[in-house]
C-alpha cells in the first residue's frame, strides 16, 4: 500500500513536469536562448562550500543549455532550461547530468538581474577506479562497464549583466551558484552525494 501511494506520488509529479516543459516547447512566440559555462565542484553539505572552490581540490566540468522564457514582465521572468553537462571528480567519477529546470529571474533594471531555479533529471556515473566481480571460478573480472543510472536534483542562486538589452538578440554573461544531489550513490553507506558548484558562463538569445 505504501509503496503504492509513493509511485502515485511520484507519476503525479513527473506528470505535471511533463505539462509544464511540453508547453513551454509548444510556444513559439517565447523568448528562447542559449547557455554555456564552466564551473568547478566539489562535495560538500548544500550551501556548505563557497570560497573553497576557489582554492581547494579542482573538479572541473561544463554545461550548455537551451533555455525558454515562459513569461517575461518589466521586472520579473519566468523560465526552464534544458541542460547536459560534463564534469570529472578525480578518483570518484565522470559525471554526465542531463536535466532540466524552471526559474525565477528578477531584474533590477535593464542590465542587472539575479535568479533562483530548481531542476531534476538525470546523471550518467562512470567510475573513475577499476569496477571487479569475483567470479565462481575465484578470479576477479572488470566489471565498470558502461556507468550507472542516477538521478538528481539541483538548486541554483545566480546573478548576471546584459550587454545592450536593447538589442534584438542580446547576450549576457552570470555566474550561478548551484547546489546538486546525485542518488543513490552507494546505497549502504553514501545514499545521496552533495555537490556544490560555481558556474560563469554566457547566455546568447536565438529568437
Amino acid at each position: 500500500m505504501k509503496s503504492s501511494l509513493i509511485n502515485l506520488i511520484t507519476m503525479k509529479r513527473l506528470s505535471i513536469i511533463a505539462v509544464v516543459l511540453l508547453t513551454s516547447l509548444g510556444a513559439s512566440c517565447q523568448e528562447k536562448y542559449f547557455s554555456l559555462s564552466a564551473f568547478n565542484t566539489q562535495t560538500a553539505m548544500p550551501f556548505g562550500k563557497f570560497l573553497g572552490m576557489f582554492t581547494d581540490q579542482f573538479h572541473p566540468g561544463i554545461e550548455a543549455g537551451y533555455g525558454i522564457n515562459i513569461s517575461v514582465k518589466e521586472k520579473h521572468d519566468w523560465f526552464t532550461e534544458f541542460k547536459i553537462a560534463c564534469f570529472y571528480h578525480r578518483f570518484v567519477q565522470t559525471g554526465i547530468p542531463l536535466y532540466a529546470d524552471f526559474g525565477y529571474r528578477y531584474k533590477f533594471n535593464d542590465k542587472f538581474f539575479a535568479e533562483a531555479s530548481i531542476g531534476a533529471g538525470y546523471m550518467h556515473s562512470i567510475p573513475a577506479t577499476a569496477k571487479l566481480k569475483l567470479k565462481d571460478d575465484g578470479v576477479y573480472v572488470n566489471n565498470k562497464g558502461i556507468g550507472r543510472v542516477q538521478a538528481m536534483a539541483t538548486f541554483g542562486l545566480g546573478f548576471g549583466y546584459s550587454f545592450n538589452p536593447s538589442a534584438k538578440k542580446p547576450a549576457s554573461v552570470f555566474a550561478t551558484y548551484q547546489q546538486r544531489i546525485q542518488m543513490p550513490f552507494v546505497k549502504s553507506y553514501v545514499p545521496m552525494l552533495p555537490y556544490n558548484s560555481f558556474m560563469i558562463g554566457i547566455k546568447k538569445t536565438i529568437k
